[in-house]
């Protein structure tokens, strides 16, 4: 009883953390375009704080892995590795491309998906979910995903393709095999658009049964 109320208080801190985080990036990105009447300044006022965010964020691969949450480990491992990757290789590393708009898109994409799936997650954990954050953390990401994946995310991969050619970006790595980093970008683009249908009609099918419970879990308490 006591293991489980430790891991209870853990996951909902744990929870509320995170959203905290993410709304004090989703604060900074649009105060700063409000001021500046620009989105030029995202990553500058952001990007440290989404970098961190992300990678606090495989605890969460941990957590389903250790069995804490039922979410698969793979599926999470996956959106981890390739938000991480996205913001730590590609954005912090060429400069040419952080004051561009897909970053000021990506990151508002990416911080109101949080604010809502992270709060739904930690009053879920104690039982005390609201039918409408519910149905908002389940509906919202139909806007929010393709919008921040391809207005975003694709697209500044799509920009920065030059930058790392010319640069030759973890040449010192890469080297060692028969691709460079610039192919690997390359056939990830290329991939990218399958491997992402296939996420989103998998996302769609977990609404209806999310959605579906909360109701069935609804009518069994009117009864």
């Amino acid at each position: 009883m006591a293991r489980s109320t430790v891991l209870t208080l853990y996951l909902v801190s744990y929870n509320f953390a995170q959203a905290l985080g993410w709304s004090l990036v989703l604060l900074r990105i649009l105060g700063q375009a409000a001021r500046t009447n620009s989105v030029d300044e995202s990553f500058d006022v952001a990007g440290n704080l989404v970098r961190l965010l992300q990678l606090s964020a495989f605890f969460e691969v941990v957590h389903a892995a250790a069995g804490l949450v039922p979410s698969g480990v793979l599926a999470s491992f996956l959106q981890w590795g390739g938000r991480y990757h996205w913001i730590a290789a590609v954005v912090c590393n060429i400069k040419e491309v952080q004051r561009l708009p897909s970053v000021f898109i990506t990151f508002m994409a990416w911080s109101l998906i949080e604010v809502i799936r992270y709060p739904q997650y930690a009053l879920s954990t104690i039982g005390l979910c609201p039918r409408w954050l519910t149905w908002l953390r389940y509906t919202a990401f139909i806007p929010l995903y393709p919008i921040g994946a391809w207005c975003g995310e694709v697209l500044l991969y799509y920009q920065a393709l030059p930058y790392i050619k010319k640069s030759n970006l973890f040449g010192s790595f890469f080297d060692k095999l028969p691709f460079s980093y610039y192919n690997f970008i390359v056939a990830g683009l290329v991939l990218y658009p399958f491997l992402w249908l296939s996420l989103y009609m998998h996302m769609l099918k977990q609404r209806k049964i999310k959605l579906r419970r909360a109701r069935m879990k609804r009518a069994s308490r009117s009864d």
